[in-house]
């Protein structure tokens, strides 16, 4: 939302100082200028990027309209379940983990977590992660890298829609300088005819390069930059993921794997220690419950 705020800040400024100055509104509506620097934008989009790239790109640009994907309310949540998993693996055994991880969607506790569940890679990332410690004696720095791994490539995909979301960006400059030319070649065809003609010609030609850095600097720059920091926000999480999986591998406590994850969240969003404490006793009480729900 604070995307959406600035983008408007920007354009209130620019039209309220325009207008400060006496300037017509009208004539900065130029739908032809629109359509050259848009279309001509969204064509070397399309020609530099293949299709998954471009689905990413559209999803990452509505993600940033929806807010912080990653708040203090996801991680809390996160917590209990990773405090529930591991405290059920220590008390029936590597067994009905290994139970759970096959199928998160029927288990006993993963199921409880639907929207960690909506997060594919995310789970997808957990549970290969247990299933192989719990497959084989893999040496924890061995799962560490493979880890690691992993994340580099996850990163990778998600900087692909930034890299081509920043390219347009940079483009849309040079791209109304393209209709700023075309606006003169048009003026050129007219002289000799009124001077108030002439002048709105000129006029049209040079709304295409304020257009074409307006959007650039104004618009789509700064959604590429808040589109990199989501990604930035996804990475803590996944590295908050990896060092609950660390903690498993290396066969510590629940409580201390929770508190080991806490330790990697970002300060912003970071549960304090008595917000874990909290969340574990829930969990321990959903624990309970479902447990006397099955006698």
């Amino acid at each position: 939302m604070l995307s959406i705020l600035g983008i408007l800040i920007v354009f209130g400024a620019v039209v309220g100082g325009y207008m400060m100055e006496h300037g017509k509104l009208l004539i900065l509506a130029q739908p032809t200028e629109l359509v050259i620097i848009f279309g001509a934008a969204l064509g070397t989009v399309i020609a530099a990027n293949p299709l998954p790239t471009l689905i990413r790109m559209g999803k990452g640009m509505l993600g940033i309209l929806s807010g912080p994907a990653y708040p203090k309310a996801v991680y809390v949540e996160n917590l209990k379940m990773l405090y529930e998993l591991f405290s059920m693996a220590r008390k029936a055994g590597n067994a009905k983990l290994e139970e759970e991880i096959d199928n998160p969607a029927k288990g006993e506790v993963l199921k409880r977590y639907p929207k960690f569940l909506k997060s594919h890679h995310a789970a997808d990332f957990l549970c290969d992660t247990l299933r192989t410690a719990i497959s084989g004696n893999v040496d924890p720095m061995d799962m560490d890298a493979m880890m690691e791994l992993d994340m580099e490539v996850h990163h990778h995909e998600m900087h692909a829609p930034v890299a081509a979301l920043s390219t347009m960006a940079d483009s849309l400059p040079g791209l109304g300088i393209v209709a700023a030319v075309l606006g003169v070649v048009i003026t050129m065809g007219a002289l000799g005819g009124p001077k108030e003609e002439i002048g709105e010609k000129v006029a049209s030609a040079l709304v295409g390069t304020f257009l074409g850095i307006l959007l650039c600097y104004g618009v789509f720059g700064p959604l590429g930059s808040a589109m990199s920091k989501r990604n930035d926000d996804e990475g803590a999480y996944f590295c908050f993921l990896r060092m609950a999986a660390m903690g498993f591998i290396k066969n510590l406590s629940p409580i201390v794997i929770v508190e080991l994850a806490r330790r990697t969240i970002p300060h912003g969003v970071r549960p304090s220690f008595k917000e874990l404490e909290a969340a574990c006793r829930g969990a321990k009480a959903a624990a309970t419950g479902s447990a006397a729900q099955a006698a």
